[in-house]
Parts: structure tokens; sequence; C-alpha cells
């Protein structure tokens, strides 16, 4: 039985989540009408297809029902995946999520759950970010390097790079490849994934997605709040001269830029580990309903 919320709670809640969905979103709606690219923000829509209308729809997540109002049932009744009983209490159809998800819930949960098994690793300084534009003359971003490409390089070849997470590895130049201490793949994410790495960190709004509906609304945009904090810092940590968008460097060629580096990875690993906990719970009460 799963509890079930009056209908001027979660038509609060639903308020509150689309007011606090659309100021996070706002920039990149406002640049999306008028063509404008941003180096940093593009990253979260273009990479993980995050869709702003997707975004700020809320979600009671698993376990929760929405008792009708004077209007009738919730407007969820006609979402995928959500089913009314004959009281027009509307709530998730577990049973439904599973017959079309239940191997995506069953690899997040697994993936998730190995990560946080294991100690935060900080001291990779950043460098996925150097070996995606090492030894290139053409870059992802129309920025000018910091360092120049000399100096990139150089910052590069002094440093031994320590990349754990396969989705920043394979866009590692040819040269840089080989540079790496470690040779992830898909087939060894769930080995080879740690908390301190600030792009798992970041894939919590990407396993939040991916849970869709079981995800209650707080904890979705906590996640991609989440994302969106770090990727300015992955941003500020690059090789890339951000000065144009009023963005200082954070220099992890120089010991003062690692000493700050580290200290903001090990904040973003603890909040995304507390993050990461709430998509397990998720997962087993996907799993195992009656738990």
């Amino acid at each position: 039985m799963t509890a079930a919320l009056a209908p001027t709670a979660w038509a609060a809640l639903s308020r509150a989540h689309e007011e606090r969905a659309d100021a996070l979103t706002a920039g990149h709606r406002a640049r999306r009408a008028t063509g404008e690219r941003h180096a940093i923000d593009d990253f979260l829509y273009d990479y993980y297809g995050t869709r702003p209308a997707v975004l700020r729809r809320w979600h009671p997540g698993v376990g929760v029902g929405l008792e009708p109002g004077p209007h009738g049932a919730a407007p969820h009744r006609q979402w995928r995946w959500y089913a009314t009983d004959p009281h027009g209490t509307v709530r998730l159809d577990v049973a439904a999520f599973l017959a079309d998800r239940a191997d995506s819930v069953r690899f997040i949960r697994r993936l998730l759950s190995a990560i946080s098994s294991r100690p935060a690793f900080t001291g990779c300084f950043g460098l996925h970010e150097w070996a995606m534009v090492y030894r290139q003359r053409e870059h992802r971003h129309p920025l000018p390097l910091r360092l120049g490409q000399e100096g990139t390089d150089t910052v590069v070849e002094s440093h031994q790079i320590r990349c754990t997470h396969f989705d920043a590895f394979r866009f590692f130049t040819p040269d840089a490849v080989g540079r790496n201490l470690l040779q992830p793949t898909r087939e060894s994410q769930v080995e080879l994934d740690q908390p301190g790495c600030l792009h798992a960190s970041m894939d919590c709004h990407k396993w939040a997605t991916k849970l869709g509906p079981t995800v209650a609304g707080e904890l979705a945009l906590d996640c991609f709040e989440l994302a969106r904090d770090i990727r300015l810092l992955d941003m500020r940590a690059s090789p890339y001269d951000f000065s144009s968008y009023g963005q200082p460097a954070v220099a992890i060629e120089t010991p003062e830029g690692k000493a700050e580096y580290v200290a903001r990875q090990r904040q973003f690993a603890a909040r995304a580990g507390r993050l990461r906990s709430r998509l397990i719970e998720v997962c087993d009460t996907v799993l195992d309903p009656d738990r």
C-alpha cells in the first residue's frame, strides 16, 4: 500500500517544483530562443539530452499516490506508467514500469552501489579535460587555451593521468590515450567508476533521468543542480580560458589550484554520495515494492 497525498499538498509540491525547474533552466531557455551557445551550460542539455519541459514535470516518486481533487484525478493519470484506482487515486504502476525498464533499474543499482562502496580518489586534478585537447589544434570549444597549446601539452606530460571514467576517457585525443594509467571501457564501468570522479557525480542526473517517474521531483532537481554546479568546476579547471564568461580559472597546474580543486572535489563527492544513496533506495523500492 502506498502513501497518498491530498490534492492541496501535491498541487503545492508540483507548483514549487515547476518554479524551481524554471529558475534552473532560465538561462538555457533564453539562449535557446536566440540561438546563443554556452560552453559551460550547454553540456547538460547536449550530452545528457536534458529537456527543460521534462525536468519541470513533477513526479511524486515511487510509493506515493495522488488523491483526486475537486476537478477529478491528478493529471498524472494520462502519463506513461501511471494507473488510477477505483477511488481516483493516481500512482506509479511499478509493474508496468518494470516491464519496460527492469534491466536498466538493475544496472543503475549495481553501478551506484559499486561506486558507493569505494573510497574517493582525488588525485586526478581534472586532467581529463586537458587530455581531450592534448596535441590537437582543433578543440571542442571556440575558446583560447589559457597556456596555449604548447603549455597545455606540457601540463599533460608533467602529470600522471588517472582517469577512471569511460565517458571522459573516450574523448581523449589519440596521443593522450596511452598516457592514462587505466584504459576504461564501457564494460569495466562498474568496476572502475569511483565517487571522487566529477563525471561519475554528474551522472547522478543521468541516472535520475533514466529512472524517470520513480524519482521524486525534489531528488531529480537536486541531481540536476549538482550536475550544473560540477560542470562549472570542470570547466574552470580545464585548459580553456573562461574569462569571457566571467569565470576565473582553477589553475590545477599550480599547487594552489590543485588544493582548491581537491577541496571542491571532496565537497561534491560528499554531496553526490547522499544523492546516490537516495537513488539506490529508489531502485530498491522499485525492484521490491513490498520490502
